[in-house]
């Protein structure tokens, strides 16, 4: 059974993240900067504190009508932190996602952040599977390659 873990040995374990005391007009710019949608909150001690996605500046900054030069990350960043360990099975990491309405799933224990999985990183790692057995029948079918 698939896990979180070779999710992240394909996409890698590179993590941005933030500190709370980031303005969300920088940590926007880092977003699009860096072409994601979400950033980890981490403290001075580097400890998960928070998740700062494009939700969070849509809901919490654009429609409250806050100033995103003067609001700082950690004012509008959701600290209900759902996290999964590296050997989380991805099908559970899926239904975590889908329940928690979130895209954003971060993988940590108590002591060490190991990366974020992304609902479409669970997404293209099934299609990848999927194409792989489709690959495998037609080879055992007709023997194509």
């Amino acid at each position: 059974m698939p896990k979180v873990r070779d999710i992240l040995a394909r996409k890698g374990h590179s993590v941005v993240s933030v500190t709370p005391d980031m303005t969300v007009r920088a940590a926007a710019a880092l977003m699009n900067e860096k072409s994601i949608g979400g950033l980890l909150v981490v403290d001075e001690a580097k400890q998960l504190v928070g998740v700062f996605t494009e939700r969070d500046i849509l809901r919490r900054v654009v429609v409250t009508g806050r100033d995103p030069e003067t609001t700082t990350v950690g004012e509008v960043q959701t600290t209900d932190v759902v996290t999964c360990h590296p050997d989380t099975k991805i099908d559970e990491c899926g239904v975590i996602m889908t329940k928690r309405r979130i895209r954003h799933l971060p993988v940590a224990d108590e002591n060490t952040v190991y990366g974020v999985v992304t609902i479409g990183d669970v997404l293209a790692f099934r299609v990848a599977e999927q194409e792989s057995t489709i690959a495998h029948l037609n080879d055992y079918m007709f023997g194509t390659r």
